[in-house]
C-alpha cells in the first residue's frame, strides 16, 4: 500500500516505454566525463568545458537563425534569437565562476595529462567568432585533420558576419552604407569606414521613426556586451589559476585574452555613443 500511494498517478514501468533518461540519453551524456588522473578537480574541469560546449552548440544554432531572419528582413524573429543568445551568454559567464573555485595547485595536479589540448581549439567557439566577424584563417589550422569541422569553419569564414548582414539590411532600407562596406571581402576583419557611424547616429536620433532598426542596434550592443563579459571572466579565471603561464596549446594565455578584450565586433555602435 505504501508503494502504491507513493507512486499513485506516476508512471513507473519503463520496460517498453521511453523514460526521462532515455529521451536525454543520459547514459551517453554522463559517461562522457573520463578523467585521465585520480585528481579530484579534473572532473570539475571536464564538466565545465563540456557544459560550455553544449551552450555553444545552442548559441551557434540561434546565431544561424538570427542571420537567416536578418537576411529576410524579419527583425522581430531575429530579436527572439538574440535575446536567447544573451541568456545563453549569461550561463557561459557563470560557468567561469564555478571553475574559478579551482586553485592553482588543484589545476597543476592534473595539467600534464592535458597534453597539447586547449580551449583555444574549440571549433564551436571559432564558429561563433567567425559569425560575429572575428575572421582569422589561422584559427582554422587545428581542425585541418577533420574535413567535417574544417568545412563548417570554412563556410562561416567565407560567409557575411552578423554585422555584415545588419549593414546590408540598412542599405536595403535606403540608408547610405558605403559601397566599400557592401562589397568588401568578408573574410577580412571589419574596419570602421567613414559613413557607417553617421547612419547609426541617424537611427539613434530618430528612433521613433524606425524603432526596429534602433532595437537592432541595441540587441547587437547587448550581444557584444555579454560576449566581452564572457571574455573578461575567461581572462580573470585563467589569470587566477595559472597566472601569466603559457596555455597548454601554446597560446600566451592571459596576454592573448587581454588583447581580445580590445577588439570589437560592431565598432560604430560603440563609437556613436560619443556623438549623441
Amino acid at each position: 500500500m505504501a508503494l502504491s500511494a507513493a507512486t499513485d498517478g506516476i508512471h513507473t514501468d519503463f520496460s517498453e516505454g521511453m523514460s526521462y533518461g532515455d529521451y536525454l540519453r543520459l547514459d551517453t551524456l554522463l559517461s562522457a566525463q573520463s578523467p585521465l588522473t585520480a585528481e579530484h578537480d579534473e572532473l570539475l574541469f571536464i564538466t565545465i568545458h563540456q557544459v560550455m560546449e553544449l551552450w555553444l552548440k545552442l548559441l551557434n544554432r540561434e546565431l544561424d537563425t538570427a542571420l537567416a531572419h536578418i537576411r529576410a528582413d524579419q527583425l522581430q524573429p531575429a530579436f527572439k534569437c538574440t535575446a536567447r543568445i544573451n541568456r545563453i551568454q549569461e550561463q557561459l559567464i557563470q560557468a567561469w565562476t564555478v571553475l574559478s573555485t579551482m586553485t592553482p595547485s588543484d589545476y597543476l595536479s592534473f595539467r600534464p595529462a592535458l597534453g597539447k589540448s586547449s580551449g583555444f581549439q574549440s571549433w564551436q567557439y571559432r564558429l561563433v567568432e567567425f559569425k560575429l566577424g572575428a575572421k582569422d584563417a589561422v584559427k582554422m589550422a587545428p581542425h585541418r585533420h577533420r574535413s567535417d569541422l574544417a568545412g563548417q569553419l570554412d563556410a562561416a569564414y567565407r560567409a557575411p558576419s552578423l554585422y555584415d548582414e545588419a549593414l546590408r539590411l540598412l542599405a536595403r532600407r535606403g540608408y547610405a552604407i558605403p559601397a566599400e562596406v557592401l562589397e568588401r571581402d568578408v573574410t577580412q576583419p571589419y574596419t570602421a569606414p567613414p559613413g557607417v557611424e553617421a547612419v547609426w547616429e541617424e537611427i539613434y536620433r530618430h528612433s521613433g521613426e524606425h524603432f526596429d532598426l534602433y532595437e537592432l542596434a541595441e540587441e547587437l550592443v547587448d550581444l557584444e556586451d555579454a560576449f566581452q563579459q564572457w571574455r573578461f571572466r575567461h581572462m580573470k579565471t585563467v589569470e587566477r589559476i595559472i597566472g601569466m603561464r603559457s596555455g597548454t596549446g601554446g597560446s600566451t594565455g592571459v596576454t592573448y585574452l587581454r588583447k581580445a578584450l580590445e577588439r570589437y565586433f560592431f565598432p560604430e555602435l560603440w563609437s556613436v555613443r560619443g556623438k549623441l
